[in-house]
């Protein structure tokens, strides 16, 4: 598929965030203009701050559930991708009526004030989380059960369920993606993802404390899920519309244990604690066989490339101001709300 950027303003809802920011400079360098809508609660606007002399971009601080915001964002808009949402199950665990307000009535009420706005596409972020409990060691597809163990894979449940319902009455293409747990290095860094999580702790000498080590979880690298997500818009609509993808990639089905054995590979020692008895109960493997065959996607990037890198940052010293600034490296807390 050869992208390409004529005539195509794209809104990135979110797009300050830890996928946002890579994403958005994906879409710039090939010509797209971008909007980023983003209420920057995690004090993060370091993270967009050098792209606001580009003539490309443009940035719009506000809540996406408020409709005057909604408005001046769509302006000149032709497509949407929505990133935005209390992303993580801590989080939402931590701020729940919050999360029902942002990933559940927010959701849905921006998918109906972007109908009728002369939109293309709209790509929906939503998680693999939904699959939850798997009963058995069977690949999950997307016409799987789906088992959500937390409140955040609930809503995203709640405004999949929504958007697939009222599909045929939007006047844009909407397309739902499902991702598997993201890794790799952004703009707005995040440390509480198993990848970058793990090295860190295991690069610093720290004991890595680890718990149902045996429970799988698919991962996907940021560059690949911003490559699945410009696909999604460029797709002809007869082949995304109403459609629900997998991102992420088979061999990237990994245990924890797995995970942290790659990175004691890489450094040769490590303490670890395991632990039976963890808050998240999750275990699921995933297929990806559906975006491979209809969007002709492939990964570009390795967990094991990016455990290297994390590694060699944090030996660097690039992420030494972690623990200082916990909100801008993790989803944790909330600026000026209280839980």
């Amino acid at each position: 598929m050869t992208p390409t950027a004529k005539d195509r303003h794209i809104l990135v809802v979110g797009g300050a965030g830890y996928i946002g920011s890579v994403l958005i400079r994906v879409l710039l360098s090939r010509g797209f203009r971008v909007r980023v809508l983003d209420n920057l609660i995690y004090d993060n606007g370091s993270a967009i701050e050098d792209l606001h002399e580009n003539p490309g971009f443009s940035f719009v601080q506000g809540d996406f559930c408020d409709g005057d915001t909604v408005k001046e964002s769509l302006k000149d808009v032709t497509d949407v991708v929505l990133l935005a949402a209390l992303v993580g199950d801590p989080i939402c665990r931590k701020y729940p009526r919050e999360a029902v307000r942002v990933n559940d009535v927010g959701t849905i009420e921006f998918f109906d004030r972007a109908n009728g706005q002369g939109l293309d596409s709209f790509v929906f972020l939503s998680t693999c989380s939904t699959y939850g409990l798997r009963a058995d060691d069977d690949y999950a597809t997307e016409t799987s059960e789906l088992n959500p163990q937390s409140l955040y894979a609930e809503t995203k449940v709640k405004a999949e369920k929504y958007l697939i319902e009222h599909a045929n009455t939007f006047d844009y293409c909407p397309t739902m993606l499902r991702l598997a747990t993201a890794y790799g290095i952004s703009r707005r860094m995040r440390f509480d993802l198993t990848i970058s999580d793990f090295t860190r702790q295991l690069t610093l000498g720290k004991e890595l404390v680890v718990y149902d080590e045996n429970t799988w979880r698919p991962y996907c690298h940021i560059g690949d899920i911003s490559d699945a997500i410009m696909r999604a818009l460029l797709a002809p609509r007869q082949q995304v519309c109403g459609q629900i993808f997998n991102v992420g990639s088979k061999e990237d089905n990994y245990t924890k244990k797995m995970v942290v054995e790659m990175i004691l590979g890489e450094l040769g020692r490590g303490k670890i604690k395991y632990q039976a008895g963890g808050s998240d109960p999750r275990n699921y493997r995933v297929s990806f066989d559906k975006i491979v065959s209809v969007l002709d996607f492939t990964n570009k990037y390795s967990v094991l490339g990016s455990i290297r890198r994390v590694i060699n940052f944090v030996k660097s010293g690039m992420f030494d101001d972690v623990d200082q600034h916990l909100r801008f490296y993790s989803n944790t807390s909330i600026k000026g709300l209280k839980n």
